[in-house]
């Protein structure tokens, strides 16, 4: 049986294939590295095409997905279902980092 994993990393590639992605590359990294079993590499030709692909990508696999993690280099946004949440338990596993109350975060 396929995982929940799995159909949610061959919706992404199926997404970006049909949407045109340019030159979508996919490497293999089990057994390489522990951060990941993937990396799905493409690039759109605009801004407004990059944008679009990773939106399609979201929209799509958040039907797949228990956890979805946004990567913006400086900071990281994990947006998870109840149980995911629960069972990963990032919050006890960085334990150590100070907590920061959102009100605190000053407006752009």
């Amino acid at each position: 049986m396929t995982s929940r994993a799995d159909r949610a990393f061959a919706t992404a590639v199926r997404t970006l294939a049909s949407r045109k992605a340019e030159d979508l590359v996919i490497l293999d990294l089990r057994g390489i590295t522990s951060l990941t079993d993937w990396f799905v590499i493409c690039h759109g030709t605009s801004d407004r095409q990059v944008k679009s692909l990773a939106d399609e990508v979201l929209e799509t696999v958040k039907k797949e997905a228990d956890w979805i993690l946004l990567d913006y280099g400086d900071f990281i946004v994990h947006v998870f279902s109840e149980r995911a949440r629960q069972y990963y338990d990032l919050e006890h596993l960085w334990g150590d980092a100070p907590r920061v109350d959102p009100a605190d975060i000053p407006s752009p």
